[in-house]
C-alpha cells in the first residue's frame, strides 16, 4: 500500500464546477458574442478529457493488478508456484528504488540532505514507520493467499469491505464521526458482500470450483481460506491507513521548531526499506520456505530456491505493483471521490468480464445483484444522493463526518 499525505496541497485543477455564462450579464464583443465563452468551453472539454484519463488509468491499473495476480496463481501446480515472500521482497526492493529516484528528482538532487533531515535528524519519526511497514507487508503477503483461493470478481467485491473496517477503526482510533446515511451504506455493503459470498458458497458445494481446478490442474481453491485471507487484508488496510493518518501524516514540532510533513516519496522509501528488512528476515528462516516436491540424495525434501517459478508474467506483476502502485498514489492526488468510486465500479466490471473469458469463471445473477449493491453503497458512502434536498445539507454532512466525537 502506498503512503500518502492528505494535507499536501493539490493543484486546483480539473474538478471545478463550471456554469455557462449568462448572456444578459456578460459583456459582449462588437459581433455580439460573449467574451471568453470559447475559452471556458475549451477548459471544460480539457477537464472532461483529464477526468476520463484518470478514470481509465485507475480502472485499468486496479483491474490489471488483480487479474495478473490471479493469472500467476491459477492454473499453476504447487511445485511450479513461486514463493510469496520472494515476490513481495522484489516488489518492495523495486518500490524502494523507484521512490528513491523520484525523491531525488523532487529535491532537485538533494537526496542526501533529505535523508539527513527526515531520517538521521528524526530517528523516532523514522522508527514509527516500522508499524505500518509490518502491517502492509502482512497485507501484501496475505493478499496472494486470498487471490489464490478466490476468483478475481469475488476478490474484487469482497475487498470493498475495507470501507467498513476503515470506518470502524477510524471511529475507535480517530474518534471520527459518520452520518446516518454513511452507516446505512456500510450496512448495505455488508448485505451485498453476504449475497455474493453465499452465492459462491452454493456454487462451491455444487462442485463448480472443484471442476475448474481439475480443468486447470492447479492448486485447489478453498473458499473459506480465501475469505479469511481477504478479511485479514481488509483489517490490515484499515489499521495501517488509520495509524498512518493518526501518527505520521501530521507536521511535527521538535525542540520548539516547526517541521514540515515528510514527502510522500520519502515515506514510501522508509516503508519499503523496513518491508525489505522484514522480508529478508522471513526468507532466512529455512523452515519457512516451501518445498519443491523433490528429494535430495539423503531423501530430504528440497526447499524452493530464491525466485523459483518466476516467469515473465511474474516480473510484470512486480513492476505493476511497484511502479503502478506509486502511479496510482500520484493520480489519486488529483482525483475526487466520485472519480475514485467510479474507478472502483469500472474495475469490478472489467475484472469480471476479463475473468470470464480468461479463466472461464462462471458468474450467477446472485453475484451480479450483490456486486451492484456493493458498488452503489461504495458510491453513496462518499457522495450525496443527487437530489436538491441532499445537496443543501451536503456541506453539513461532510463537516459532521470529519468532526471528532471527543475533543482532541
Amino acid at each position: 500500500m502506498i503512503a500518502m499525505k492528505d494535507d499536501e496541497e493539490c493543484p486546483e485543477m480539473a474538478f471545478e464546477q463550471y456554469t455557462l455564462p449568462d448572456h444578459k450579464s456578460q459583456p459582449t464583443s462588437e459581433t455580439g458574442h460573449t467574451k471568453n465563452y470559447g475559452a471556458k468551453s475549451s477548459k471544460i472539454s480539457s477537464d472532461a478529457s483529464f477526468r476520463l484519463f484518470l478514470l481509465v488509468t485507475l480502472s485499468a491499473l486496479h483491474s490489471l493488478v488483480v487479474l495478473t495476480l490471479r493469472y500467476t496463481r491459477a492454473g499453476v501446480s504447487f511445485e511450479d508456484l513461486y514463493v510469496i515472500n520472494d515476490i513481495v521482497l522484489l516488489t518492495e526492493v523495486t518500490k524502494f528504488f523507484i521512490a528513491t529516484a523520484v525523491e531525488y528528482l523532487a529535491t532537485n538532487g538533494h537526496l542526501l540532505q533529505s535523508i539527513q533531515e527526515n531520517i538521521i535528524e528524526r530517528p523516532c519519526d523514522f522508527l514509527r514507520i516500522i508499524i505500518p511497514s509490518l502491517i502492509y507487508l502482512l497485507q501484501n503477503s496475505v493478499r496472494y493467499v486470498a487471490i489464490s483461493n478466490l476468483t478475481a470478481p469475488i476478490y474484487e467485491v469482497t475487498f470493498q469491505c475495507k470501507l467498513l473496517t476503515t470506518a470502524v477503526v477510524s471511529v475507535l482510533m480517530l474518534q471520527r464521526r459518520y452520518s446516518a446515511k454513511q452507516w446505512a451504506c456500510l450496512v448495505i455493503l455488508v448485505v451485498g458482500v453476504s449475497v455474493v459470498v453465499l452465492g459462491a458458497h452454493e456454487e462451491s458445494k455444487g462442485g463448480g470450483v472443484k471442476n475448474q481446478n481439475e480443468k486447470d490442474g492447479a492448486n485447489s481453491e478453498n473458499l473459506f481460506l480465501g475469505l479469511i485471507a481477504i478479511t485479514v487484508v481488509c483489517l490490515c488496510s484499515a489499521f495501517g491507513g488509520v495509524y498512518f493518518e493518526k501518527v505520521l501524516k501530521r507536521p511535527t514540532s521538535e525542540g520548539g521548531l516547526y517541521r514540515a510533513p515528510v514527502s510522500m516519496w520519502m515515506r514510501n522509501m522508509q516503508m519499503a526499506f523496513f518491508s525489505v528488512c522484514f522480508a529478508l528476515l522471513n526468507m532466512m528462516r529455512e523452515s519457512g520456505r516451501e518445498q519443491s516436491g523433490e528429494m535430495d540424495n539423503d531423501d530430504n525434501p528440497i526447499t524452493k530456491p530464491f525466485m523459483h517459478g518466476f516467469t515473465k508474467c511474474v516480473y510484470f506483476v512486480i513492476l505493476l505493483q511497484a511502479g503502478g502502485g506509486l502511479l496510482v498514489a500520484a493520480v489519486i492526488k488529483y482525483a475526487d471521490n466520485v472519480l475514485k468510486d467510479m474507478a472502483t465500479g469500472v474495475s469490478i466490471l472489467l475484472s469480471t468480464i476479463v475473468s470470464t473469458f480468461l479463466f472461464g469463471t462462471i458468474l450467477s445473477l446472485q453475484f451480479a445483484f450483490g456486486a451492484s449493491i456493493i458498488v452503489a453503497s461504495v458510491y453513496l458512502f462518499s457522495n450525496d444522493v443527487p437530489c436538491s434536498r441532499c445537496a443543501k445539507s451536503s456541506d453539513e454532512d461532510n463537516e459532521m463526518e470529519m468532526r471528532p466525537m471527543l475533543p482532541s
